[in-house]
């Protein structure tokens, strides 16, 4: 099989995500992220039956390689991720993300490590109890791949949910910058588990603050630049083409002088969403320039939704795998729980967001693409089967089970909260 041009690939992609979409669409009217990803799924499995009904045909490996060629990992990490944070960004209310920001700042840095330890010494317990091979430090690299939600999955719900207004800007804005600071600790991580780099607070402190700090500075900059740009201007297709520009011309920008993309592209998204959008553009523009987002980001969601089901087929099939990734699903819980609730009750005494924050929080806390991304970043060693399997578990419970019952949750809660019983 030949290898596939970059234009090919997309074009197969596009093709089963309209495909798929619109039988979800028409027959089954699952949430899209659900739907695409439930189709993804059994997809892969219609493809791995076959193979071992007709051994002959090759599906499988004719799957595989299209996946490889394509590299989520870097599909993802260098190229979608950066146009799916500007555009979740763009429609965070920066006034009552203000209001929630000692929650966001928290959740997303201490909640993230508190996260990682927990999860790390779980899965360290774990695979020691099935006897499956994990050193230690590796198990923290799967707390830390695990840990960030997907700012893409969470956003995807809170359209869905009637949060209030402030709670919801503190879901959009953690999941925003948590998934920056989970990629600063899973490389720190992992240099140390590939012995590249020697392990120390210290230096995962100054690694930390370079990359992520330099990230927010960063963003501002170019959000400035950007909002300077379009004030000074009325023409919506240039404005559009300069929001264009800050995106991958920023992200490239992060990747060369090495300090997170992710949160780059945050912080220049809520720049443009709330300052640009009130002092810049014309009513035109803002037309124009949401209704431009919000395609990109559908269409980017459909295909990264679906490449999520696909991946069934990296995973080694193998009993004790199985196990071990149905048992790291409420181990992932369960550390979300901590790591929220800890940190909400300490703050609980100058800061309450209400009854519907742990819930919300924790069930609306979804892993998603960055998680599997990182998890087939890995090398090529007999224990990544072990993390990626784990990791897949994880997400599909996460996108199929939390995304698509986490409305009515919430809705329950509101009703209850309210003193009306359902």
């Amino acid at each position: 099989m030949t290898t596939l041009s970059a234009f090919d690939a997309a074009a197969i992609l596009i093709v089963l995500a309209a495909t798929l979409g619109y039988f979800n669409v028409r027959y089954f009217k699952l949430p899209s992220s659900v739907g695409l990803t439930v189709m993804g799924a059994v997809s892969s499995l219609l493809v791995i039956a076959l193979d071992a009904a007709l051994p002959g045909i090759g599906l499988s490996v004719r799957v595989t390689r299209f996946l490889e060629d394509l590299d989520f990992h870097t599909t993802l990490m260098n190229g979608m991720l950066s146009f799916l944070l500007f555009a979740g960004a763009l429609h965070v209310d920066w006034s009552e993300m203000r209001r929630g920001r000692w929650p966001i700042l928290i959740l997303s840095t201490v909640g993230v490590c508190l996260s990682t330890a927990i999860v790390g010494a779980g899965f360290l317990l774990l695979t020691q109890a099935l006897a499956i091979p994990v050193p230690p430090l590796w198990c923290f690299v799967f707390g830390a791949l695990i840990s960030p939600t997907d700012p893409v999955a969470v956003m995807g719900v809170l359209k869905r949910a009637a949060v209030p207004p402030t709670l919801q800007a503190t879901v959009a804005g953690e999941s925003l910058f948590n998934d920056g600071v989970g990629v600063v600790v899973f490389a720190i991580l992992l240099s140390a588990a590939t012995g590249t780099e020697p392990f120390s607070l210290g230096h995962a402190g100054l690694d930390f603050l370079q990359e992520a700090g330099g990230g927010v500075l960063l963003g501002l900059a170019i959000g400035w630049l950007s909002f300077q740009a379009m004030r000074s201007i009325d023409e919506y297709n240039v404005e559009v083409l300069i929001s264009l520009a800050v995106v991958m011309g920023g992200y490239s920008l992060a990747h060369a002088v090495h300090v997170s993309g992710p949160v780059a592209m945050a912080v220049a998204g809520l720049v443009i969403g709330n300052a640009a959008f009130a002092h810049a553009m014309s009513d035109t523009t803002q037309d124009y320039l949401t209704k431009f987002w919000a395609l990109v980001d559908e269409i980017l969601n459909a295909v990264l939704f679906l490449l999520i089901g696909l991946e069934v087929i990296a995973i080694a099939p193998d009993p004790m795998l199985l196990v071990l990734g149905l048992l790291s699903i409420p181990l992932a819980i369960g550390a979300r729980i901590l790591a929220v609730g800890v940190p909400l009750a300490v703050m609980r005494p100058f800061l309450s967001l209400g009854k519907l924050a742990l819930p919300t929080l924790v069930w609306g806390g979804l892993r998603g693409g960055i998680s599997i991304a990182l998890a087939l970043s890995l090398p090529e060693t007999p224990l990544r089967s072990a993390i990626l399997a784990a990791t897949y578990a994880t997400v599909l419970f996460a996108v199929i089970v939390q995304g698509g019952s986490i409305g009515t949750l919430i809705a329950r809660l509101s009703r209850t909260d309210a003193g009306v019983r359902p």
